[in-house]
């Protein structure tokens, strides 16, 4: 019981077991129509689906959602082995499987990668996992890059564009209850409380300007102009501008 899972609704720990010899039998009759032996090798390999699938327990995607994928390439692999080759049908049924699996994920991905740049995602993946194999630490990138000949910004490019979007309300650690999520990491250093508040007081203050006021300030802190270029726009003295402008900053001072 020490293996027992329960996915989909199965047990995982009563299903049958079978051997070689059995297998090839089994498809021979589920291929003929034979309900009964179908549904019999499925059961028996629903081990191998777990397996795989288990390497997918990363994804964000639910896992029963993945084993039924997983099980959809199991009945393409029994439909499509050959059962006059000396091979073993799990050999033949695990990349199907896998391929199965990765076809979903690319398609239910919440962003669609080419499947050029995708195809280069897992070769690399595949190339540091080689690697790695034969080393006591991590593959660099230079490293990977040189094994299957692409640049190290290719490699960072490639491995970026397959990993899991982030939401900001993923938790990031939790606590007696109390869950700290992405979003209370991220600090917006300009649209800050005070920014907003000092703004909306500010776009208040300008709105109780008379529209002369308004139209100097406008032409004297955001076009740039001097007094006397008001002056003539507006046609009043610059003596006029300079009373209208000290009355006007005075006035959006009180009301801040």
């Amino acid at each position: 019981m020490n293996n027992r899972v329960v996915i989909c609704g199965i047990d995982t720990a009563n299903l049958p077991k079978i051997t070689h010899k059995e297998t090839i039998e089994l498809i021979k009759l589920a291929k003929t129509g034979d309900e009964k032996a179908r549904e019999q090798f499925l059961m028996s390999n629903m081990r191998l689906v777990l397996s795989i699938v288990q390497r997918f327990g990363n994804k964000k995607e639910a896992i029963d959602d993945i084993f039924q994928v997983g099980c959809i390439g199991l009945i393409k692999a029994m439909q499509n082995f050959n059962t006059e080759y000396n091979l073993r049908f799990s050999t033949y049924a695990v990349p199907m499987i896998i391929g199965e699996i990765r076809r979903y994920l690319r398609d239910n991905s919440a962003v669609r990668i080419s499947r050029s740049i995708r195809d280069n995602a897992y070769k690399v993946l595949q190339a540091r996992q080689a690697l790695e194999t034969g080393m006591d630490r991590e593959a660099s990138l230079e490293e990977i890059a040189a094994t299957i000949d692409l640049s190290v910004k290719e490699v960072v490019y490639c491995l970026d564009a397959i990993s899991d979007p982030v939401s900001i309300f993923d938790p990031v650690y939790h606590d007696d209850g109390d869950t700290v999520m992405v979003m209370d990491q991220l600090k917006d250093h300009k649209n800050i409380d005070e920014n907003w508040l000092s703004n909306v007081n500010l776009s208040d203050a300008i709105n109780k300007l008379s529209p002369r006021e308004k139209e100097i300030l406008m032409l004297r802190f955001f076009e740039g102009k001097t007094q006397i270029e008001v002056s003539r726009e507006v046609g009043i003295s610059q003596a006029q501008v300079s009373r209208l402008e000290k009355n006007a900053i005075a006035d959006l001072q009180k009301n801040i």
